[in-house]
């Protein structure tokens, strides 16, 4: 149901503050000057601010005190791809940061709920309106007050903007809790997986010295080098930017019709394990056949001692990445060998209790699962409430 009210302009509703310019002499490496928000500190997907990655710039530039990030800003960037100039984020506090040359805060003014004005600002509405406003090269779009201060939205009487700014604060507060017990999961299986590998493994109570055998990485896994020019019978490849850092699971991949020189076969259920740059930490488990690039390494749990669904796990720990990492070679692209990598000493549980540690990592992963089916549901949720409510 469609929210009734007055209809306003931009200008009628908030204030306009583009960012600071600064030149590139005026940059520092230490955080004693004045901190500049970016356009990367607004994020795309979730339209929030977050301050990772800040530049500074000299204590001694000129800056106004109303280029301040405050509470109930909203900032936009203003010049980037075109995709993403328009995109904007809340502020919820007041911050020591100050809006960057190719950003800008709209400050809402007395009479407008913020997050009431942020909410029409990330409708689908408003991003088209943004598309026809851009001008700009193939690379860098931007926009000003004038040309996007006539958008035009509903603004219903401040009780109902309220309930309206609840409802969708409620949604992204689900979200952010959703996110945060993902994150919890995600550190808890590192470290679950960090304590296997080595020569004196933890795992709670299930390891000890009698259930354990200290042995090396050639001793639980095999490097499969099996090549296949005709590539038979599959029809996907892989390459190193298919594997995402830290994320088991493979989503990209090429399509072999489309062509690929890469030749080295891979089956269901291999882990993938990139040798070039090994500190990018590329390590996927592989559910379908196919053919992938020669910085692969194709490593195959044996059988009777170690189990081929725990294998990514002790691929994936820190040791093993640190060993990769010291046995590389080369300077523009180091690459780690088989040979050295096989050499890693780990102690490894008999295999009962590999199953049940295992069923512990499984647990994790099928929870983390839901969590994101949850998070995109409440995201989908928020969007088509948006549109629906807001237009």
């Amino acid at each position: 149901m469609k929210v009734k009210g007055k209809t306003k302009t931009l200008d009628e509703v908030c204030s306009f503050i583009r960012g600071v310019t600064f030149g590139k002499h005026e940059e520092i490496e230490t955080t004693d000057g004045f901190g500049i928000l970016r356009s990367h500190n607004v994020d795309f997907e979730n339209f929030r601010v977050s301050f990772h990655d800040m530049k500074y710039i000299s204590p001694k530039a000129k800056v106004k005190d109303e280029q301040r990030l405050l509470k109930n800003d909203i900032l936009i960037s203003v010049a980037n791809s075109k995709e993403q100039t328009g995109k904007v984020g809340f502020s919820f506090t007041d911050t020591d940061f100050f809006a960057g040359g190719f950003m800008a805060i709209m400050r809402p003014l007395n009479g407008i709920n913020p997050y009431y004005l942020f909410a029409n600002l990330s409708t689908h509405n408003f991003k088209q309106f943004i598309e026809g406003k851009n001008q700009g090269t193939t690379s860098i779009w931007n926009i000003t007050f004038n040309r996007i201060k006539d958008y035009e939205f509903i603004v219903p009487d401040k009780e109902k903007q309220t309930q309206i700014a609840e409802l969708f604060q409620s949604i992204e507060t689900a979200i952010e809790q959703a996110e945060q017990q993902e994150k919890n999961l995600l550190d808890l299986k590192k470290t679950l997986s960090n304590s296997l590998v080595s020569k004196e493994p933890v795992f709670g109570n299930l390891l000890n010295k009698k259930n354990c055998t200290l042995t090396n990485f050639n001793g639980v896994a095999d490097c499969i080098e099996q090549h296949d020019k005709q590539k038979k019978d599959v029809s996907r490849f892989i390459g190193l930017e298919n594997i995402e850092p830290e994320n088991l699971k493979i989503s990209t991949w090429g399509n072999i019709k489309d062509g690929t020189t890469f030749t080295k076969r891979f089956s269901k259920g291999d882990v993938l394990f990139g040798k070039r740059r090994a500190y990018l930490k590329k390590v996927a488990v592989a559910d379908f056949d196919g053919i992938c690039s020669g910085d692969i390494l194709v490593l195959r749990a044996k059988e009777k001692k170690m189990l081929s669904e725990l294998l990514p796990f002790y691929v994936s720990a820190e040791a093993f990445i640190n060993h990769a990492v010291s046995t590389s070679a080369g300077s523009l692209s180091p690459r780690t060998k088989w040979r050295d990598l096989s050499s890693l000493e780990v102690s490894i549980p008999d295999l009962k209790t590999q199953e049940k540690i295992l069923e512990i990592f499984q647990q994790i992963e099928t929870t983390l699962s839901q969590l994101k089916t949850q998070k995109q549901t409440l995201k989908n949720l928020k969007q088509k409430l948006l549109n629906e409510i807001l237009g």
